[in-house]
């Protein structure tokens, strides 16, 4: 039987960064993150989707070693492959859905 989830808009997590697990699909995961804080600068060890479903958060990250920052909205997308160094800093609450390789930081 499919799954509806009709809440994306009102999740909230205990934590910042705490999240849903929304389904597992060969290898990956897509979670629902909820979040009004920054996360931490990371590595993932594979490609990882980063889908603003709701507010407004500026990514960084280091490309030949010199910091950007992107401003992403609802339906934006960020991809990093294996290796790009990035973090999501929210401006207020934001929700994401991320897709990445499962058991990825």
């Amino acid at each position: 039987m499919p799954e509806i989830i009709q809440d994306a808009k009102t999740f909230r997590a205990g934590e910042a960064w705490g999240a849903r697990d929304i389904a597992r699909i060969d290898g990956a995961t897509v979670r629902l993150h909820w979040t009004d804080q920054p996360y931490k600068w990371h590595v993932n060890d594979g490609t990882e989707v980063f889908v603003v479903m709701q507010g407004v958060v500026d990514m960084h990250y280091r490309e030949h070693g010199a910091e950007k920052i992107v401003q992403l909205g609802a339906g934006d997308m960020f991809v990093a492959g294996a290796g790009d160094e990035h973090v999501a800093h929210p401006i207020g609450e934001a929700r994401v859905l991320v897709i990445e390789r499962e058991g990825s930081v």
